[in-house]
């Protein structure tokens, strides 16, 4: 299997956290998962040592060059300077990487760099709700969400504020390995390999904490009983609420239906199995709540794009299968 390459293009005065997580993510040697893991590059804009906010700094070893093979770049998060002016060279190198086939990622406001090649326009984005106003207007043509936490257009892929790099990155293994793989490195990091929602939550939680507290045990509960019938009457009882208080706050919070979520759950679950089992697909789908093999097959196929017997062709190969002992 050839080594991934994945190339941090980096710009002065960058975030320390939206630094550190693709260095976790890809820059720590996972051979034990996968073999070859990736191979991580810090990729300078400029000349010289680069700030990192905290008083730290940092030394790349490489300049833009490096992302000239790179099977993915990230852009992470910039300081507002690059936001309303990305270096030119950044946006040319960002842009030929993306001609020549690679994966081309944005963290934050790391999406302004993305926009500012062209790469965007047309397509979903996102990118810190604090920035959804100023980046609208700066670039009419992106249509931005201001719901999620990632977009993922395939070859482009974008992310909201600070946390939601760890989601992003944690989607790119995901992609690569499979959800076994993706699993376990947020176990070893302590985070959720998943997190529910978008980031509207976020922008007012004051307004939504008694709802929170309202739905996550329901969410568990739901987890534990996904081989079951589950309605919105089901999930709204364990909460005690009507269906439709229950539904309104699940969506306010979460961004999607509940019954949409259910399915989001089921699909997750069948993922890991299909990696980590050779249960037939008959079988899965009765432990995931499809009950038919035919209703999973649709299913899976419209959320992830392939059949089930193809995920597991493919991640079974790719897959070091982790256990799910602590």
């Amino acid at each position: 299997m050839k080594r991934q390459v994945v190339a941090l293009a980096l710009t002065d005065d960058i975030p320390v956290f939206e630094l550190a997580v693709p260095c976790e993510v890809f820059g720590i040697d996972r051979s034990d998962l996968v073999d070859p893991w990736y191979e991580l590059r810090l990729c300078a804009a400029e000349p010289g040592p680069l700030s990192v906010r905290g008083g730290l700094t940092v030394q790349p070893k490489h300049g833009l060059e490096g992302l000239d093979d790179a099977d993915t770049v990230i852009i992470p998060a910039c300081n507002r300077m690059v936001q309303c002016g990305p270096p030119p060279a950044v946006v040319d190198a960002v842009r030929r990487a993306h001609a020549r086939g690679a994966r081309i990622a944005s963290i934050c406001s790391g999406a302004y760099v993305l926009a500012a090649a062209g790469l965007l326009d047309g397509r979903r984005a996102t990118t810190h709700w604090m920035n959804m106003v100023d980046f609208a207007n700066r670039f009419p043509d992106v249509k931005v969400d201001q719901e999620v936490l990632y977009v993922d257009e395939g070859d482009v892929l974008t992310s909201a504020g600070t946390g939601s790099a760890i989601d992003l990155c944690l989607h790119l293994v995901r992609n690569d390995f499979g959800a076994a793989v993706a699993n376990e490195v947020a176990r070893r990091m302590v985070v959720p390999p998943h997190r529910e929602g978008g980031q509207a939550q976020f922008a007012h939680p004051l307004a939504r904490g008694e709802a929170r507290s309202e739905i996550a045990p329901v969410l568990d509960w739901a987890r534990d009983r996904l081989d079951q019938p589950l309605t919105v009457a089901d999930l709204a009882r364990q909460a005690h609420l009507s269906p439709r208080t229950f539904a309104r706050r699940f969506r306010d919070n979460l961004g999607v239906s509940p019954l949409q979520w259910v399915l989001e759950q089921r699909i997750r679950r069948a993922q890991e199995l299909l990696e980590t089992t050779d249960e037939p697909v008959e079988r899965i789908a009765w432990r995931t709540g499809f009950g038919t093999a035919v209703n999973m097959r649709q299913h899976f196929r419209r959320f992830t794009s392939i059949s089930p017997q193809t995920y597991r062709q493919t991640f079974r190969r790719r897959s070091a299968a982790p256990g799910n002992n602590s």
